[in-house]
């Protein structure tokens, strides 16, 4: 009896299989041939139902697996195709022998559906053993097909499976000759009947042994959703750039992925395009400082339900192309206005940046600030860092600290030179004026002197506390003629950096 994954009902038709052969060979009554046939026509329905099982495995794995995924599908579909031509092979030969022995012993009785020579007691030996000794073919034939069918798989996928598909001769009994089991499945005194319910009943073992590794085949692609065949060594930095003295570090690992699987890949909400098992992030590179993103991968498992795996935090600095000039000869801050200073560091975020001014203070943030000096000299501006967790000087530039240039006084819109009589008459004050100089900067005139001193006459001397001619000075001015000089001296101005005294203003009217 053959071994195996059988229903109890497999197992009740195996064990009256051997009892009706025992009695056979008592010559006991025809009644029991008809238990045969019985027999004989369960197994046939079994066999049926078992074909039925694997067609529609068959037709569902088509359908799904070797559609969704060929590559993968494509050698344990291949392999249960083998494995149903072994099955078919032996099954064909089968046939051909019953066909012999059913041709040879009178045919199939229309009337009962059952063999007209089926008490024969001589056709199965002629066949089988004696003469033609079939029997000896068909036992190997088993056996290859059972040893080829466990060949599909792999060694470690073959425990557990024991097909019932097996020629193994009865045990000895006491008082009884040892046979083989060609003689004692289709030796002397075995009945065409009871042969023919042992070919089918090796048919049958032969379908249930092709269902178990079909099921086996087939299922691996359910059980393996990743298949690790792809292996790369990999270094991964936390900067690429390094300053002086400071430690480029780098872990190095091998990773493993599936070149057969498309996982899904998720970033910032949106599925990323797979090749190779491989999805490629593209960021946004459209504004300025530090981004971060985390990517999600999820992973089909056996059940159908989803593994999900998320990616540590990954930031990139986004930063604008610039390239830095350092005018080595005009670092110059100002006393009384704030100066504008731009820092930046390659490789390290603005916000990370801090900055010291010696003689001096600043304000401001993110790589804009402005310096405020007070008193002639120097001053040292110091840039620091902050680079894995620690702080570091990066720099420090020597800047000369300057007051801001005296202004020209004006007046008629002129410090100096000619001009006419009705021009130097149509004014009322004094400007002090920066010209061309980097900051717009504004004076204020606070005090001055005018002098007024026409041809053969006495100087006309008169002062005001503002930029503003004093009404005094204003009827002075209107009685001036052509040759007469006009005068502003001990001018006072104040702005940044406080009070100037300026140069003197020397005009001629024409």
């Amino acid at each position: 009896m053959a071994g195996g994954k059988e229903t109890p009902r497999q197992r009740m038709i195996g064990i009256l299989y051997l009892v009706l052969l025992g009695l056979i060979a008592l010559e006991v009554p025809e009644n029991l041939l008809d238990s045969f046939k019985n027999i004989a026509d369960s197994l046939t329905a079994s066999k049926a139902n078992v074909q039925t099982g694997i067609t529609n495995s068959f037709t569902a794995f088509e359908a799904t697996k070797l559609k969704q995924e060929p590559e993968r599908a494509k050698k344990p579909y291949e392999d249960a195709l083998r494995a149903k031509k072994l099955v078919d092979d032996l099954d064909t030969y089968i046939e051909s022998l019953k066909h012999t022995l059913i041709s040879e012993t009178g045919g199939v009785n229309p009337a009962t559906n059952d063999y007209e020579g089926r008490e024969n007691l001589d056709a199965t030996t002629d066949l089988m053993t004696s003469r033609r000794k079939n029997a000896y073919d068909l036992h190997k034939k088993i056996d290859d097909t059972r040893n080829n069918l466990l060949g599909l798989l792999n060694p470690k996928d073959r425990v557990g499976i024991n097909l019932a598909l097996q020629a193994t001769p009865p045990k000895p009994r006491a008082g009884f000759p040892n046979k083989d089991w060609e003689n004692a499945n289709f030796g002397e005194g075995i009945p065409v009947g009871a042969s023919m319910t042992s070919f089918i009943k090796i048919q049958a073992d032969a379908k249930n042994s092709e269902n178990e590794i079909v099921k086996k085949l087939l299922g691996k692609v359910d059980q393996a959703q990743v298949n690790l065949d792809q292996f790369n060594a990999v270094a991964v930095a936390p900067t690429s750039y390094v300053l002086v003295g400071q430690p480029y570090t780098a872990e190095v690992f091998l990773t493993a992925s599936d070149s057969h699987s498309s996982p899904e890949i998720i970033v910032d909400g949106s599925k990323l395009p797979t090749e190779s098992g491989k999805g490629k992030y593209t960021g946004n590179t459209g504004g300025e400082g530090m981004h971060t993103w985390v990517g999600t991968i999820k992973v089909k498992q056996t059940d159908g339900s989803f593994k999900t795996y998320t990616t540590p935090p990954q930031t990139y600095q986004v930063a604008r192309p610039s390239a830095v000039v350092s005018p080595d000869k005009m670092n110059v801050l100002f006393i009384g206005v704030p100066n504008p200073v731009s820092i930046s560091a390659p490789g390290v975020p603005k916000e990370k940046l801090h900055i010291n001014v010696s003689n001096g203070s600043f304000s401001g943030k993110d790589g804009k600030y402005m310096v405020t000096v007070t008193s002639p000299g120097d001053a040292n501006i110091t840039v620091s860092g902050e680079l894995s967790g620690k702080t570091q000087v990066l720099g420090s530039t020597l800047f000369r600290i300057k007051r801001i240039p005296d202004p020209k006084p004006q007046f008629a819109g002129k410090s100096s030179g000619a001009t006419s009589s009705a021009n130097l008459k149509a004014q009322d004050r004094l400007f002090a004026k920066l010209e061309n100089f980097y900051f717009d900067i504004k004076f204020d005139v606070t005090r001055f002197t005018m002098y007024i001193f026409k041809p053969r006459q006495d100087a006309i001397i008169l002062n005001s506390t503002s930029a503003e001619l004093t009404p005094a000075m204003k009827s002075a001015l209107s009685t001036i003629s052509p040759g007469t000089k006009v005068v502003f001296s001990n001018i006072l101005a104040t702005g940044p950096g406080g009070q100037r005294g300026l140069d003197d203003i020397i005009l001629s009217a024409n």
